[in-house]
């Protein structure tokens, strides 16, 4: 089979890494020809996989099309799969999942816990709505990694939210956040990745380090997975889906926001887990039966970031003390200019160990730096 990848940053350069096991030959459109999966595909088109144009005239002569980004051009999506490629994820769920607004209608719609929401179209809109504060603001498309979300939590900072169509949610008070990775094929069956916690940064808003399984209770993760099943199956499309969930204070569990593609939040799952992410999604795009996403052991993820202040040709710092630690293991995304806040890696940590997980991967955060030269 022929299949293209939309998108050639790190998650692209992962599913091309995954794709070596499989007799495929794979296609990647981006717009930089030094992204970090240009080199690993069989062929690399260089276009704006925004353009209806550039999105449709690499996509035509293809058995099968996924996306690593959801900022594609679903127009050229559309017309593609009526011509009998296939697309997974669907277009009409990309769609829906790019905007944020669309995608909190979407679970509205279909009876999923999401937190109270309103729509403001500009920032008049947001300066009638000093009565539902504390919440949090979200553009309806372009936003991603912590950009284009604001917290607002009392008037004065209304100032710092958008003036375009976005998503005004109510603050939810959050004892946890996990996220589940979903695969589903053609013939509907699913899969569901033990649950990742997730801890972020507070300054870059972007994942700190992870740790999966997540320790829930019971009830919890019943909740969680139900409706992970629930939008994956309402979405009506084949694929892989990172669903992103709140568990509250009350232990109320709540979807934050969903992702079509393979995630951040899995990454571990190619040294933790019996059949990674990336091998999923393969064996989705290639009709293949669906593999074992149960884990081998414990793991956490840490995110190699570029470090304050840091900007120009990258040096790794504490890259050598980090591969001399036992069960740690180093991916780093092939990108050759840092800057503040840019992912430019991760490492995995497996261990039985939670206290051990935890050890290393602050280790890990204090030890690997990404600087510049």
């Amino acid at each position: 089979m022929k299949v293209g990848i939309l998108g050639g940053g790190q998650l692209g350069r992962m599913l091309l890494q995954a794709a070596a096991n499989y007799d495929v030959t794979t296609y990647v459109l981006e717009n930089d020809p030094h992204c970090p999966a240009a080199h690993l595909c069989h062929s690399f088109t260089l276009g704006d996989i925004t353009n209806y144009d550039a999105v449709y005239n690499f996509g035509k002569t293809l058995d099968a099309l996924t996306i690593e980004i959801e900022s594609v051009n679903v127009e050229a999506l559309e017309k593609l799969e009526k011509e009998g490629v296939k697309v997974y994820p669907t277009p009409s769920a990309i769609r829906i999942i790019k905007n944020k607004i669309l995608q909190k209608q979407f679970y509205t719609q279909n009876e999923i816990p999401t937190a109270q929401y309103v729509i403001t179209q500009n920032k008049s809109d947001l300066l009638n709505q000093i009565s539902f504060l504390p919440a949090v603001h979200k553009m309806g498309e372009g936003g991603y990694d912590g950009k284009g979300v604001q917290v607002l939590n009392v008037e004065a900072d209304l100032e710092k939210g958008f003036n375009g169509p976005s998503v005004l949610e109510k603050k939810i008070n959050i004892q946890k956040e996990i996220a589940l990775i979903v695969g589903m094929n053609a013939k509907g069956q699913t899969i569901i990745y033990p649950p990742a916690e997730m801890i972020f940064d507070p300054v870059y808003n972007l994942l700190d380090y992870q740790l999966s399984p997540a320790k829930m209770e019971e009830k919890q993760l019943w909740k969680a997975e139900a409706i992970a099943r629930k939008i994956v199956h309402g979405l009506n499309s084949p694929g892989l889906f990172a669903i992103e969930l709140f568990i509250d204070k009350q232990g109320d569990v709540w979807v934050n926001e969903a992702a079509p593609r393979v995630h951040n939040s899995g990454h571990h799952t190619i040294e933790a887990n019996y059949s990674s992410q990336y091998d999923m999604l393969w064996r989705i795009l290639l009709d293949y039966p669906l593999g074992n996403p149960n884990a081998i052991l414990p793991s956490a993820i840490v995110n190699i970031i570029g470090a304050d202040g840091q900007s120009g040709e990258v040096h790794y710092e504490g890259l050598e003390e980090v591969l001399k630690m036992e069960n740690v293991f180093v991916h780093l995304y092939g990108k050759k200019q840092t800057k503040p806040g840019r992912k430019m890696g991760h490492v995995t940590i497996i261990s039985s160990d939670y206290q051990d997980l935890t050890h290393k991967a602050h280790k890990i955060k204090h030890t690997l730096k990404a600087n510049s030269k």
